[in-house]
């Protein structure tokens, strides 16, 4: 790509899209950034994993730091940032320790400072912001107003990032796997990458599988493979005369796929179409020998223990879910069953962010897939 539009065009053409959750396309993010007026432009990398089952960022900046610099350096480069920043999350501090030393040989080798390759004009910094620890800042919105040191609620959108992002200029919000694909497209060609997927999908994901398995870590995996072959094949499947009960998609974010429901291809549209989605790609495994009330319950306490606040259907909703997982509330089983769907469909109306929205899928999914399960624990003596 010999300019910036180029480069645009080459990320546009390979469908790259968004690897934290959302999945927007790379492409437009960047052409939107490029476009947008005020100056300086920022790229910043979301390296916030704080989802629970999501360790794949942690490996390719353990990994391959570079390719994460190099999609940076080309995001400003197509962009025409001038800052960027490494957004990490706190608990990870060997990770800092070897990115700063990627960063150090970056500069070094003429890749970081100005007139960047002897491209006049091309100038970018890079420097590394530790988060404090809070699962909310792994939102963009939070993200940012904690690197301006303001208090980490999530921002109202409209306006966006690629407008109104860092100090309210254009901004580009990328999750660490983004950046570092596309420093392989530059590489290889849209067509190569477009080759990955299989079937009408598009690329690779890497998802971080744990929990009940016997090879847990990290997948790359086409997008549209069979979740049972990553179960069973490539990972080992349970251990040793237990059964796979549940998973969980999107970390916890996306709750549970129990069942036939385990059949399900690893992409957007086939989850989706079961209730949950595919977000960062953590999966969680629980054998035949978890209690997945209690599961549910530990999962609704750690959202409510993460929400921000700033908007009650969250900071609220989480906190009575959470309760009523305890069975605190109705002991009648259809009593209980609306009185949580009432709560779940108002947290995914009215929420402010992501973790209300996504928080009543565990409570959905455990409905969906045991309610037997729970009849038993709200008929058994708390």
């Amino acid at each position: 790509a010999s300019s910036p539009a180029d480069l645009v065009a080459l990320i546009t053409d390979s469908k790259l899209a968004g690897r934290g959750g959302a999945g927007f396309p790379t492409g437009l993010k960047w052409k939107a950034v490029a476009e947008a007026p005020g100056h300086p432009k920022s790229i910043v990398c979301n390296a916030d994993e704080g989802e629970p089952g999501c360790f794949k960022d942690r490996a390719i900046m353990d990994y391959d730091p570079h390719a994460l610099l190099e999609g940076m350096l080309l995001a400003a480069y197509a962009t025409g940032a001038t800052r960027g920043f490494i957004y990490l999350r706190y608990e990870y501090p060997e990770t800092a320790k070897s990115l700063q030393a990627a960063i150090d040989e970056a500069a070094a080798a003429g890749l970081l400072g100005e007139n960047i390759l002897g491209l006049s004009g091309f100038h970018f910094t890079l420097r590394i912001i530790r988060g404090a620890g809070a699962y909310i800042c792994g939102e963009e919105g939070s993200l940012l107003n904690s690197m301006e040191g303001k208090h980490p609620f999530p921002r109202n959108r409209p306006p966006f990032p690629v407008t109104h992002g860092f100090e309210d200029l254009p901004t580009v919000v990328n999750n660490v796997e983004t950046p570092a694909t596309a420093s392989h497209i530059a590489r290889k060609g849209p067509e190569w990458y477009r080759g990955l997927g299989l079937g009408e999908h598009v690329g690779t994901k890497v998802i971080s599988l744990s929990g009940d398995i016997q090879r847990p870590g990290n997948y790359e995996v086409p997008f549209g493979f069979p979740l049972q072959t990553l179960l069973h094949h490539w990972a080992g499947g349970p251990r040793a005369g237990r059964t796979i009960q549940a998973v969980t998609m999107a970390g916890l974010s996306g709750g549970f796929l129990a069942g036939e429901d385990l059949r399900v291809t690893l992409d957007d549209p086939c989850i989706r179409s079961k209730g949950s989605f595919l977000g960062a790609g953590g999966i969680i495994v629980f054998d035949d020998s978890r209690d997945m009330v209690q599961v549910a319950h530990d999962a609704m306490a750690f959202f409510a223990h993460e929400s921000c606040g700033k908007c009650f259907p969250c900071r609220i909703g989480t906190q009575r879910l959470t309760e009523r997982l305890n069975g605190i509330g109705s002991k009648e089983f259809p009593a209980w069953q609306e009185e949580v769907n009432d709560i779940g469909s108002v947290m995914k109306a009215t929420s402010a962010c992501g973790l209300g929205m996504a928080a009543p899928l565990v409570t959905e999914s455990l409905l969906r897939y045991f309610p037997d399960a729970i009849e038993q624990h709200l008929s058994s003596p708390q």
